[in-house]
């Protein structure tokens, strides 16, 4: 079986961080969206991997991923250029793919347990496809299937007005080259895209056996802000502890903490776990960090008290006041304009940026 990532799509609800990379590329818990994707592609025995690229910077896809030698499996990029449906991106996988069953990942969703079982049972049986299915609260966001007793799928449907399940599509597809007639007879959804809900459902309204497998564990699409934060709580929340810098004496590090080599927390500063601190990072003096909080490599926080809050790295925080349940991205910078603070900041800010509070 091979794999297909997407890393495409503008990310407009992730604006600005979106506006100098693709949003796979968002650190969660220090790292990048796409590589627990492909960490969970190749804990399921699967290692020809096919990128599919956008037209957001695609060039930083190619750079962090490389040929995959790092990951222990092997990469051919595709170009699917402007976004036009995730059905349109897996057609342009149809080369590659070639006559082996395949899977396909969003490069934005996170799976807890993985997805070997599911690939082994697809694998063992002779169904046309198989869909990943989560109950949500909010079933009309999403890809919503309807599936009987025996676990097989009778109806999907993308972003229904009345869903007729709470059973949203995680967006992860088991599929073989028999879906791809199937995409090239699809014609624009209202949302002008492509809907590869359509393409699985016109694939069972031939006969085909669609099988449904439920995820066990949590999922997250991390196409917002808050999604992203819960995501990086939930992945926090099985932090394995670490400590690999120096923690000077006046420094206090409790919980769940990791600690990347070359960072030093400095006297008076405080750390609560989950939390975790990329390498080569000054934290303090007197700074606050955590629960709940990623640090990326090369920061320094400086007299600031940061809760619930994504760092992506390279950043300067030295503001005074409480900043909670934010998004920073790189190269940001966050000073002091009065030297007075006001509580519960909360702060989305892009790369390259810089906020005077």
């Amino acid at each position: 079986m091979k794999g297909v990532v997407l890393t495409g799509g503008h990310g407009t609800r992730l604006r600005p961080l979106t506006h100098t990379g693709p949003k796979q590329l968002i650190p969660i818990a220090n790292k990048p969206n796409v590589l627990y994707c492909i960490e969970d592609l190749r804990d399921a025995g699967i290692t020809e991997i096919g990128i599919i690229l956008g037209d957001n910077m695609p060039e930083k896809v190619r750079e962090f991923l490389g040929d995959g030698t790092s990951f222990g499996v092997r990469f051919t990029y595709i170009d699917q250029g402007p976004p036009k449906g995730i059905a349109h991106a897996v057609g342009c996988a149809r080369t590659f793919v070639g006559n082996d069953a395949f899977c396909v990942y969003l490069g934005d969703n996170l799976l807890k347990g993985g997805i070997r079982p599911m690939v082994e049972a697809f694998s063992r049986g002779d169904d046309a496809a198989g869909i990943l299915l989560c109950p949500v609260p909010h079933p009309e966001r999403f890809g919503v299937a309807e599936v009987d007793a025996q676990g097989n799928v009778v109806g999907l449907v993308e972003k229904p007005k009345a869903p007729k399940s709470d059973l949203a599509l995680v967006g992860i597809y088991l599929l073989r080259p028999s879906i791809f007639p199937f995409i090239e007879a699809l014609k624009p959804s209202w949302r002008n895209e492509l809907e590869i809900t359509e393409a699985i459902d016109h694939l069972r309204g031939a006969g085909r056996a669609v099988r449904a497998f439920r995820v066990t564990g949590w999922w997250k699409d991390t196409g917002r802000p808050e999604d992203i934060l819960e995501a990086n709580r939930l992945v926090l929340e099985e932090l394995e502890p670490r400590n690999e810098g120096e923690v000077e004496p006046g420094a206090k590090v409790s919980g769940r903490v990791r600690i990347g080599k070359g960072t030093v927390v400095r006297k008076g500063s405080v750390i609560r776990g989950p939390a975790v601190i990329g390498e080569d990072c000054t934290i303090g003096p007197d700074a606050s960090i955590g629960p709940y909080t990623a640090v990326g490599d090369h920061s320094q926080i400086i007299g600031a008290d940061i809760e619930d809050s994504i760092v992506v790295g390279d950043s300067v925080i030295e503001a005074p006041g409480k900043i909670v349940g934010s998004l920073i991205g790189r190269h940001a910078s966050i000073l002091s304009a009065d030297g007075r603070g006001r509580p519960g900041r909360v702060l989305i800010v892009g790369e390259n940026s810089t906020a005077y509070l």
